[in-house]
């Protein structure tokens, strides 16, 4: 995701803090200031919400980690200002599986409020909720309250929320995925507009989560047609086959020089025959800020590179393109670069199906 930094590696699985993460630290860092007026309450505040963050962590590790055992990756976890994001390489094949990796994060936060309040039994600090409130009260006991409300609300049949995901995968056990997919977006819009107005009305808070719930389930949608439309393409069919390499000890000038007398802005980077990098146009332009046109590619590339095989069907290349930002995935065989696949090429072949096929739901997805 654009505009995140990385900050840990938790089993295997990249933890990464978008930049406007920032704001609700400091949010809480101000109106404990207002509420406390004291650096020790500005602490506490900024120590609840990164805690708060932790159980979030952990909550969406409940869903990569069960997504691992039926054998789909997690390519990050992405904490924003309204929660975390796990980037799950693929929406399972089996329902009954999407239910399972749905549940796992609520049922996390629940383990954590249980275990907090554990702990608050045996110390002897448990307190009645009329003494609690936005600083009163025990610290954990503050803490196992918003996990609950973590579980509870994710529970609501928002899609994409936990609750919503659980939904359309029950839906699809009864009827086709994009249509169960489209449904379940439906509602998760409809109630992203009841959030929008109650929002509106008395918190603004919930009215960026109702933001985020309509977008999510437009793109959701959005990307299940596409799938649909392209389910029996192989990236073989799909990849392009003329296109720029450069090697890790050219000069930045180079990758100048291909980008203005042709259309690539991405390029692989290619040594022995085999794929160590690319450098996206975005590389290019900090490279040339920071070492000039003579700088080596492999100073300003990116090495993380999403390969496949010629006969991976476009569904699975999709999934792996949405947690790339540069939409680039190569193709190889046995090692050797064959091709490679960006989002302007899928954008063509949807065209041309829709034109040959008559598939217009994939043309009405390319207009939006």
């Amino acid at each position: 995701m654009k505009w995140s930094f990385k900050i840990a590696d938790i089993a295997g699985i990249k933890i990464q803090v978008h930049t406007t993460f920032l704001i609700i630290v400091a949010w809480f860092a101000l109106a404990y200031w207002q509420l406390e007026g004291t650096l020790s309450g500005v602490l506490e505040g900024v120590s609840f919400i990164l805690a708060l963050f932790l159980c979030v962590v952990l909550h969406e590790l409940g869903h990569a980690l069960t997504a691992r055992k039926f054998g789909i990756g997690t390519r990050s976890i992405t904490l924003l200002p309204i929660g975390g994001v796990a980037a799950i390489e693929k929406v399972p094949d089996d329902p009954r599986e999407e239910i399972l990796i749905a549940l796992a994060g609520p049922a996390v936060s629940l383990c954590i409020a249980l275990l907090l309040w554990i702990m608050l039994v045996v110390t002897g600090t448990l307190v009645s909720t009329e003494e609690l409130g936005v600083v009163g009260g025990p610290f954990l006991q503050r803490l196992m309250i918003v996990n609950l409300i973590i579980a509870v609300f994710n529970l609501v049949p928002a899609f994409p929320m936990d609750g919503g995901r659980v939904f359309r995968a029950l839906l699809s056990m009864r009827m086709e995925a994009t249509k169960a997919t489209r449904i379940a977006a439906g509602i998760g819009q409809f109630i992203a507009i009841l959030f929008a107005a109650l929002g509106l009305m008395y918190n603004p808070f919930l009215f960026l989560i109702a933001v985020f719930i309509w977008f999510g389930a437009a793109l959701e949608a959005q990307t299940a047609t596409i799938k649909e439309a392209l389910s029996d393409v192989l990236a073989a069919q799909a990849m392009l086959t003329d296109f720029q390499t450069l090697e890790p000890g050219d000069p930045l000038a180079k990758a100048i020089e291909l980008t203005l007398t042709g259309s690539q802005k991405d390029f692989p980077v290619v040594e022995g025959g085999n794929v160590v990098g690319f450098l996206a146009q975005t590389d290019l332009l900090r490279g040339l800020q920071q070492g000039g046109d003579q700088l080596e590619v492999a100073a300003a590339m990116q090495v993380e590179v999403v390969d496949v095989n010629p006969g991976a069907h476009m569904e699975q290349v999709l999934g792996l393109m949405q947690g790339n930002p540069h939409g680039l995935v190569t193709v190889s065989e046995s090692g050797q670069l064959k091709g490679i696949i960006n989002i302007d090429n899928v954008s063509e072949l949807l065209r041309i199906q829709a034109a040959t096929e008559g598939n217009e739901a994939a043309s009405k997805q390319l207009r939006m």
